[in-house]
């Protein structure tokens, strides 16, 4: 009887066919996958369980202001009179589309509501020496002053709001790995320019420099003038 070799022991079986077997995933593949499955499920399920009563609190968002304290960059004297000042609303509807793209692919369409105010003011600074003329009893006096103009639209943040945004496919999945501000601003410089607009048109100014010439006539009655005349750039009357 013949004896076996160690060789002959240790010798690995090839399969008849001569092909190496493929290699299965790794355990370590499955177990990612795995994971991800878990988290999206937890996050789907905070979601859900947000909506019921009482379990709000456990899923529910906490807001924290970390801020650093605003810091004082310059200081201007003023010397304008603002004398009216106007309440505008507009609706801004902006759509931006894709050339070859349907807009479920690309594109983005947003409703926003903007509100702002804007000051109609006289820069009495402005006022030379010879633009004030009194008579030597100092009964009536002759005032003449610039026009009045119309100051920068200010957007109030807390009565302006979005009422609707449309997002393409590739518009969402942009917005999952990166903040797009730019559009957020779009809308508030269109709001802007438009409040703007409008001003110009409300006759503003008009009233600005109505109210202004009101309040120094009373002032200066009060000082004892009898007549005081205003007048603005080259009016003549």
């Amino acid at each position: 009887m013949q004896s076996m070799t160690s060789s002959d022991a240790t010798t690995d079986t090839v399969p008849q066919s001569g092909k190496t077997p493929t290699p299965r995933p790794g355990r370590g593949l499955l177990k990612a996958v795995g994971v991800c499955a878990a988290v999206l499920a937890l996050i789907f399920a905070a979601g859900k369980l947000s909506l019921l009563p009482g379990l709000d609190s456990l899923f529910g968002e906490e807001t924290h202001d970390r801020s650093g304290p605003a810091v004082l960059k310059s200081i201007q004297d003023m010397s304008a009179y603002e004398a009216a000042s106007g309440n505008f609303q507009v609706v801004v509807d902006l759509e931006k589309d894709a050339k070859f793209l349907p807009d479920a692919v690309r594109g983005t369409r947003t409703l926003f509501v903007g509100a702002g105010t804007v000051g109609a003011s006289v820069d009495l600074g402005k006022v030379t020496e010879d633009g004030v003329v009194i008579n030597e009893e100092r009964t009536t006096a002759e005032i003449r002053l610039p026009h009045a103009v119309l100051g920068k639209p200010a957007l109030d943040p807390d009565r302006s709001y979005a009422v609707s945004k449309q997002r393409g496919l590739l518009d969402r999945l942009g917005d999952l790995f990166s903040d797009n501000p730019s559009s957020e601003q779009a809308v508030n410089q269109l709001a802007v320019r438009h409040i703007g607009e409008a001003a110009k048109e409300s006759g503003l100014t008009a009233r600005a420099e109505k109210n202004t010439a009101d309040m120094l006539k009373g002032l200066l009655g009060s000082l004892g003038f009898e007549r005081v005349t205003v007048r603005y750039g080259d009016d003549q009357g």
